[in-house]
């Protein structure tokens, strides 16, 4: 269900657990005073409602995936929907701004999911935007630029008109495994080859991009909004502000209210949706509702990607095998996987993602010294048309393209010695605004635990955390790749830490 402004939910929860999803951007941007009110409003909440899952929290809103039973994550919702902001005062004490964020948020809410597909634990953390498009601060377009919101039975009215393109504002990997597919003679598909979101301003700015939306209607689509709304209000700020873009005749810029997930509600037989849709929870990934039910009942289905080792028919991101090339999660079946984990076939390093494959891209220097072409080519356009400064890869943080895919260390992966075959690793001094769960997972591979190390006083995380990792090679593998290199800024120190056998590792809170 969807709770709206101005409407409740209410009901009994059958069991399982619900998960919600919601995102909110606010303007004007909070002060610190309003944003730490905001942020401890967040966690103490969350605690007294048992709350788990991620909160990214920035000055300029919110962005969170969260589960909990029934009747809590509603209570929370409430909450959240009541808060009233709240700023320090002189005399050390919090008055109430009167300013609502939350009064117009849509949470979007799944019942009766099983258990399993449960958070373990509630993690609320600061960055420096809520989606990482590398536009913090002055570069970052105004929300109320964004396109024209359609609701889904609108937006997909809209996929049949001619001289239309509907670009995914996801990540290729995304897209590889379910996508819109409009019918002929409809919008066309666009597919940016995206590994992560700040490559989405260079490819915009692309002379091939703009070829392609001259003259079109532009609709953009992702999982839950959230990406379009600084997409949208991107390519709308540079067809008020840049000529070339302007001159593109560009007739009108729509998104899609509550993205693949409310198109899903509207249409649960799919509409002109194929495939499945990859979500950042427990659920992995998912087709409509109907089609859904009926994969269960045949156990088949339509499936759009292939396995990246015998490219059969595959598309179940699984076993956390991720392109050794750019970091990207990679598909590999089930059959191949656990042939790699028998050492029966070994899945080698020839084994890449479909765009490093289609790319002819063969190593990381090569990947990164094509990042970096763009991005500078990209960083002079900003500084002749709008007076922006240009970013310093080793200071900044926000974009991650001055660095490798993943913003992991620039050294060569090495496996140093682990003798005492050690999988529980110790690592420190980690960006508390840049890293979260998907973030280490990218940094260090076969993570099948983490604890998060908190502050005795403040009870917030600082930047250390246990991890326990399913083989000692990827345990020596890590060290070998991170221990005192640079991660978003910060050097980041990682040892072996074998348990005390007095203590119980891994705790069971603590599994991803």
């Amino acid at each position: 269900s969807t709770i709206k402004a101005g409407h409740s939910d209410s009901g009994n929860g059958s069991g399982g657990c619900t998960l919600l999803l919601f995102y909110q951007y606010i303007e004007p941007v909070l002060d610190e005073n309003e944003f730490q009110s905001l942020f401890n409003h967040i966690e103490t909440t969350g605690e007294q409602y048992s709350i788990c899952g991620r909160a990214r929290v920035a000055t300029e809103g919110v962005n969170c995936t969260l589960t909990g039973s029934y009747d809590n994550i509603r209570q929370w919702c409430k909450s959240l929907r009541s808060y009233a902001g709240a700023e320090v005062g002189g005399s050390g004490t919090e008055t109430e701004t009167g300013r609502k964020y939350f009064a117009n948020t849509e949470f979007k809410l799944t019942d009766d999911l099983p258990l399993g597909q449960a958070f373990k634990n509630f993690h609320a953390f600061r960055v420096d935007e809520i989606v990482n498009y590398g536009l913090a601060g002055e570069r970052a377009p105004a929300v109320s630029m964004s396109g024209v919101h359609l609701e889904p039975k609108d937006y997909h009215k809209k996929m049949t008109e001619d001289n239309t393109v509907i670009i995914d504002v996801r990540n290729h990997y995304e897209a590889a495994i379910g996508k819109f597919n409009p019918p002929m003679g409809g919008a066309q598909y666009i597919d940016p080859l995206m590994r992560k979101s700040t490559e989405f301003p260079v490819w915009l700015d692309k002379p091939e991009t703009k070829k392609i939306l001259k003259g079109k209607q532009v609709l953009m689509y992702c999982t839950g909004g959230i990406r379009c709304e600084r997409a949208s209000a991107l390519l709308r700020t540079k067809i008020e502000h840049e000529e070339d873009t302007k001159q593109l005749g560009i007739k009108g810029v729509y998104q899609l209210q509550g993205g693949i997930d409310k198109y899903f509600r509207e249409f649960p037989e799919g509409g002109w949706w194929k495939g499945k849709n990859y979500v950042f929870d427990k659920r992995f990934a998912h087709a409509p509702p109907v089609v859904e039910n009926l994969e269960r009942q045949q156990k088949s289905g339509e499936v759009l990607g292939k396995c990246g080792a015998c490219h059969k028919p595959w598309d179940r991101y699984r076993g956390k095998k991720r392109c050794p090339t750019c970091g990207v999660p990679l598909l590999i079946c089930k059959e191949c996987h656990n042939a790699d984990k028998q050492k029966t076939k070994k899945i080698d390093k020839n084994v890449k993602c479909d765009l490093c494959v289609k790319e002819g891209i063969t190593s990381k220097r090569e990947l990164r010294d094509k990042e970096k072409k763009e991005m500078a080519a990209y960083e002079k356009m900003l500084r002749e048309k709008y007076g922006f400064k240009e970013i310093n890869p080793k200071k900044s943080s926000s974009t991650g393209i001055h660095s490798s895919v993943t913003n992991k260390p620039m050294k060569k992966a090495k496996i140093v010695p682990n003798p005492n075959k050690i999988t529980r690793l110790f690592i420190k001094n980690l960006n508390i605004r840049e890293i979260d769960q998907p973030q280490l997972c990218e940094l260090v591979e076969g993570i099948t635990h983490i604890e998060w190390i908190l502050d005795r006083n403040t009870k917030q995380w600082y930047g250390a955390v246990f991890v326990e990792v399913s083989t000692p090679e990827n345990a020596a593998k890590a060290v070998g790749s991170i221990h005192k290199q640079k991660v978003y800024g910060r050097v980041v120190h990682c040892s072996f830490n074998k348990p005390d056998p007095k203590s119980i590792w891994p705790p069971p809170n603590t599994k991803i």
